[in-house]
Order: C-alpha cells, then sequence, then structure tokens
C-alpha cells in the first residue's frame, strides 16, 4: 500500500512541473480512464443527477458525468502542482476575486464556507497565499500513512494553521478560533444524522450539518463564502471571495442550514459539472425511507 502512495506522490512530483495546459490534458485523460473503471462512483453521479435535475434527460446527464470526471482527473493530478510548485507560479494561476483580506482584518474570527467542488483545495492554497491570518481546517484522515502525512504537508505548507482530522475532537480547533484563526469550514457532506437535519437539497431532504450555524452563533464569527473554479486549459483557477453574509448565522440552525443549501444550489446552477456528484449526499435517510443509491 505504502509503496502505490509512493507511486502516486512521484507521480505528481514529476508533472507538476509541465505547463498547466499540458497537465489538465493528461487529467482530462485520467478522468476519462476513471470514468470508465470507476463504476460505483460513475453510478452514484448519475443517480445524484438525477435526482438534483429531474429535468435533464439520460444522455444529457450521462454527458455531465463525463464533464465532471474530467474534471475530477484534472483536480487529482493537479494536487502536485498546489504542493509543490513554487509561490510565483501558483500566484498567477490563482486568481482571486473578493475581500480576501478580510480574516486578517476582522476583529471576530472567520468562517469560510467551502462547498466541494473539485477546485476545493485551490481556495485552501489562495487562504494562505494572499492572506496572512492562520487557517484551520478539517479533513479526512487516510488510512495509507504515506499518503496522510503527503496531504497534511501539501496543505501546510505556506501557513502556521493546522488541519485536524475529523476523528478528532472538536476542542482544539474551537481553541485556535478563539485565538482568531481563520475556519477553512465544507460543510456540504453527508456524515448521518448526527448534530444534522434533513433540510432541502435540490427538493431532495438532505442531511445537513447544523455545526456551520452552531459554531460562527457561540464563537461570534464572521461568516463569508468562498467558491473555486477550475479554468479551461491553461488558463488557471479562480477562487471568489464572496461577500460576508450580514444575516447568518440566526436563532435557527435549521432555517441556516436550509438557506446554506439554497446558496450551494445557485453555486452548482453556474458551474454544475464541477461539483463533487461522486459523493453519496443523500446516503442518509429519514427513518424508515430506503436508500436512494440501491
Amino acid at each position: 500500500m505504502s509503496f502505490g502512495a509512493k507511486l502516486g506522490i512521484g507521480l505528481l512530483r514529476a508533472i507538476y512541473r509541465l505547463p498547466l495546459g499540458a497537465q489538465a490534458a493528461i487529467g482530462q485523460g485520467l478522468g476519462k480512464l476513471l470514468h470508465a473503471l470507476a463504476g460505483s462512483r460513475r453510478r452514484i453521479a448519475l443517480r445524484n443527477l438525477a435526482l438534483c435535475f429531474p429535468h435533464m434527460d439520460t444522455a444529457e446527464r450521462e454527458r455531465l458525468v463525463r464533464e465532471h470526471f474530467g474534471w475530477l482527473g484534472r483536480s487529482l493530478l493537479e494536487r502536485g502542482l498546489l504542493w509543490y510548485a513554487p509561490v510565483e507560479r501558483l500566484k498567477t494561476l490563482i486568481h482571486v476575486e473578493g475581500d480576501v483580506t478580510l480574516a486578517e482584518r476582522s476583529e471576530r474570527p472567520v468562517m469560510w464556507l467551502v462547498p466541494h467542488f473539485v477546485g476545493l483545495d485551490v481556495a485552501g492554497v489562495a487562504t494562505q497565499l494572499f492572506q496572512k491570518q492562520k487557517v484551520g481546517s478539517i479533513y479526512q484522515a487516510q488510512s495509507n500513512p504515506v499518503w496522510d502525512a503527503e496531504i497534511r504537508k501539501g496543505r501546510l505548507r505556506f501557513n502556521q494553521g493546522e488541519v485536524f482530522a475529523r476523528s478528532e475532537r472538536a476542542l482544539p480547533l474551537v481553541r485556535a478560533i478563539r485565538r482568531g484563526w481563520a475556519f477553512f469550514n465544507l460543510p456540504d457532506m453527508d456524515f448521518g444524522i448526527q448534530d444534522a437535519a434533513f433540510v432541502p437539497f435540490f427538493d431532495v431532504p438532505a442531511a445537513t450539518l447544523l455545526a456551520p450555524s452552531k459554531m460562527a452563533r457561540s464563537l461570534n464569527m464572521v461568516v463569508q463564502p468562498v467558491v473555486a473554479e477550475m479554468l479551461p486549459g491553461g488558463q488557471g483557477y479562480k477562487v471568489k471571495f464572496l461577500p460576508a453574509w450580514d444575516d447568518w448565522p440566526t436563532e435557527d440552525a435549521q432555517a441556516d442550514a436550509a438557506r446554506m443549501n439554497r446558496w450551494i444550489e445557485e453555486q452548482i446552477r453556474h458551474c454544475p459539472a464541477q461539483y463533487l456528484w461522486v459523493h453519496k449526499r443523500f446516503k442518509t435517510r429519514p427513518a424508515g425511507e430506503p436508500s436512494l443509491y440501491g
């Protein structure tokens, strides 16, 4: 297992030096291969699209899934660029829009809400390259220790912050936020019903975390949405730091979760092929309901 991880890391280290246009072409090829071989993930993506966009016909959904796997292949391959390329090169490729320095100026800690588009790692790099505030985030620890260490190293290369494994207690993260760190929060995955509620996501009840609203309220945080988009070919990436929400959170965490989902829906409609459709967003069901991925 470690040999495979080392081989993958070696590949990333070899390819990141190529022009981005060449990396994009290789990544698209990887995406085609994944589309052909990863049948279960392909079926999950198709099912998600059928649930979220019932007006689409089968051919349109299949085309969108093929396009999605192309972007997914790119995002996997171009991690090498994000983890190893010189700062000067990354700053020419990552185009930021909006108030990127809000966190370092704010008297209150900032929570960035970053939905799961395939370019979210680019957003993570942007929060380190273009502002100086320390950043904390949560990540899914990998079973392979070699790969896990490389992910942690890559995501922390520009910042003296920390990434906290999802399996760890939240207290270290909370303490960091109280010291003024920003929180890079990925709020839109299905982690079960604990501290979640079923609220609509494209009109389908989805287990949605209440923690973003509750944490922002308890720690008096400013909440700023951030969206990353991968651009075609060698054009680079765009990361939008949108205006902070001035009426979120409220006292109603479930209503906040519903509003957050509506906002994510708006972003997906703008760039549907780049949302992470291979995740079982509707895995958890209300009591008595059958699986939507049977």
